[in-house]
């Protein structure tokens, strides 16, 4: 196990490109989809599924480990790959997100208290406190603690952003810190990701894009990118024809929308996470070729077809639309859990097959193939 973090683009045609990432847990060939571990786990699904439908990578969240199970316990039993038995690339999230968006969340220049959502004890989060809490969870890559906000008000993401700005020197002090603790033990690199604000004014998001393009930084998430359609790839485009071309770029929250994906990885992302696609399943919502379908319709009762005749999941190998529809009719967990493998595979496979189509040159006849039939 090698205990360097790197990047090497293999192929580029306009922003799109296919690399790998190495990291200290094996490499992440580019573009991907990263698995949604939010609490150490992807609900509904163990690793060796996920390592079964495709699986590179997966992404936990800083904010959920800190209130269950505790990152010293994490650290304690020698990292989350010991801890999960998961020992493939990892990522954590810093959980800005989830803690801004807690009501008990009060932000200050130097961080924010919030109330923990378990049990009301009053927490602190800072750039600090972040990284140390991330090194002991001790993924692979971390992002930078950062102030996240959804707002159409230019006034609000400007302060959001000049915030993150403010804080990001912090993380980096702090990164370089415990890195060289890492290097002095023999321990594995941590990589650091800086988050690019800026909502969806362009302003902003230059701003931010050229604020951190030569920061000592590994990488680059592009955070806080809940737009429409019209709105997603020009934002997209825009931050990654600033940010360096020799670093990785990860589409946080990204992935729902099957459109989205085609959209970052044509205009120079390299890696997405989402709990979209689980999330969805959970509630009977299934992705198929033809669009996303509702398996609790009436109209499934009696399909003994696969959901999706072209797929080569395991729930499409095993099984029919009819015994789905079953599961979750009579609120069987089995059925959240087919449905889970199913809609990973799907959007773990569409990622694969983008790789595969930068490669071939022809992402954007996939892209408007792909599309024509999903969204009809």
């Amino acid at each position: 196990m090698s205990n360097q973090f790197s990047f090497e683009v293999q192929k580029q045609n306009g922003l799109a490109r296919v690399g790998v990432i190495h990291t200290p847990h094996g490499d992440i060939k580019t573009p991907c989809f990263v698995g949604a571990a939010t609490r150490a786990t992807v609900k509904a699904i163990t690793f060796a599924q996920m390592h079964e439908l495709g699986s590179q990578s997966i992404l936990a969240n800083t904010y959920h480990l800190i209130l269950a199970p505790g990152v010293d316990l994490i650290e304690k039993a020698g990292g989350l790959a010991e801890f999960t038995g998961y020992h493939g690339p990892t990522f954590t999230d810093s959980g800005g997100f989830q803690i801004l968006s807690l009501p008990s969340a009060k932000i200050d220049r130097d961080g924010v208290t919030f109330k923990s959502h378990i049990n009301g004890d009053i927490l602190r989060m800072d750039p600090k406190i972040s990284m140390n809490a991330q090194w002991k969870i001790g993924a692979d890559i971390h992002m930078a603690f950062d102030c996240v906000a959804d707002s159409r008000d230019h006034d609000v993401m400007l302060k959001a952003m000049k915030r993150t700005h403010e804080w990001l020197p912090l993380n980096i002090k702090e990164h370089q810190k415990l890195a060289h603790d890492a290097e002095n033990k023999n321990k594995p690199y941590q990589a650091l990701f800086a988050v690019v604000q800026g909502g969806t004014f362009e302003d902003l998001r230059r701003e931010s894009a050229e604020f951190m393009k030569d920061l000592p930084v590994d990488g680059f998430g592009i955070g806080s990118l809940y737009t429409t359609e019209d709105e997603t790839p020009q934002i997209i485009k825009l931050t990654n024809e600033i940010l360096p071309q020799n670093k990785p770029r990860h589409l946080l929250g990204m992935g729902s929308e099957p459109r989205d994906l085609f959209y970052g990885a044509l205009y120079g992302c390299d890696t997405f996470d989402c709990v979209g696609p689980t999330r969805q399943a959970r509630n009977g919502a299934i992705y198929t070729e033809n669009g996303r379908i509702n398996i609790k319709n009436a109209k499934y009762k009696e399909d003994f077809n696969p959901i999706d005749k072209n797929c080569d999941c395991y729930c499409c190998k095993h099984f029919t639309a009819a015994y789905l529809h079953h599961l979750f009719k009579t609120d069987e967990i089995t059925g959240k859990t087919l449905a889970s493998i199913h809609n990973e595979h799907f959007i773990v496979h569409v990622v694969d097959l983008i790789r595969e189509a930068i490669i071939n040159d022809t992402l954007e006849s996939y892209m408007q193939d792909f599309c024509a039939k999903y969204y009809h």
